[in-house]
């Protein structure tokens, strides 16, 4: 898909200055560092909470942060691990803390983990989150062995991803992985766009292999005289005519609204569709 941007010619600047030059620097540094973002509902206490995975990567070392909503009030629970790559010590571990005055552990291992230039770990890990005897968030490939440690069992009520929402980098083309709830597979996305050349500024967008509705804001690709600069895309699946049947599985949740519902699942029918959000930082 390719869109025309009329009427959206950049502005010419001059040459910065040596001040100018050392704020754009300071700009630079700033920007936001690689990251990626889940957010998911599980049950916790028969309440439906949201979960805020981040993982975020710089030069240095690579952090998780897991953040737990209290429905009944305005709290939320945190956990942040680092993970030092190069350190063997500390890449496995348990923290707790409490929701409602109920435990919550985690359990991590990334002894064995391999990773990319992504901030999120490829494979040979997991990170699981247990409440009241059950594992109600499991993250990475290592599922056996997170519940053999933990010696819990899984929640019979499968979490919901609502939303993921990563920062992406590039000079005229930006890669990511869509993902989509329905379908929990990854798909290829590129998003590409050009000033040069006779006429309007052009951009494209690819999609591999799903439809999608696509909404992008990319003000300040075009009109920012800072070095870098970021466009926002916001991504869903293309509506559909009918649905999945509706299969409670004989438990409910209590949602933030007070209504009851046969756990997450049911309630994903009032609540907003998954959505994928990326930030893509361009730099010169």
């Amino acid at each position: 898909m390719f869109a025309h941007l009329p009427g959206a010619e950049p502005t010419n600047n001059p040459k910065p200055s040596s001040t100018e030059k050392e704020t754009e620097e300071q700009t630079t540094n700033k920007s936001p560092q690689i990251s990626v973002t889940y957010i998911y509902t599980v049950e916790l206490a028969e309440l439906c909470s949201n979960v805020t995975v981040t993982w975020s990567k710089n030069v240095l070392n690579c952090s998780l942060s897991i953040s737990v909503e209290n429905p009944l009030d305005e709290n939320h629970y945190t956990c942040k691990i680092d993970i030092k790559t190069w350190q063997f010590w500390g890449k496995k571990g348990l923290k707790s803390f409490e929701v409602d005055g109920k435990r919550v552990d985690v359990y991590w291992d990334f002894r064995q983990a391999k990773f990319s230039n992504n901030a999120e770990p490829l494979s040979d890990y997991y990170v699981a989150l247990v409440y009241n005897e059950e594992v109600v968030l499991l993250l990475g490939d290592m599922k056996m062995d997170a519940l053999k440690r933990t010696k819990r069992r899984p929640s019979l009520t499968e979490p919901i991803l609502l939303c993921k929402k990563e920062n992406v980098y590039g000079k005229r083309s930006f890669c990511a992985k869509a993902m989509f709830q329905k379908d929990k597979t990854e798909h290829d996305l590129v998003i590409e766009y050009s000033l040069s050349g006779l006429g309007d500024p052009e951009m494209g967008i690819a999609v591999d292999g799903f439809e999608v509705q696509i909404f992008w804001d990319v003000h300040d690709w075009l009109f920012s005289g800072s070095s870098t600069s970021h466009g926002l895309f916001i991504l869903k699946p293309a509506a559909q005519e009918g649905g999945d049947d509706k299969v409670g599985d004989g438990r409910h949740c209590r949602g933030n609204d007070g209504g009851m519902y046969d756990s997450p699942k049911e309630r994903s029918s009032s609540t907003p569709e998954f959505f994928h959000v990326i930030n893509a930082w361009k730099y010169e």
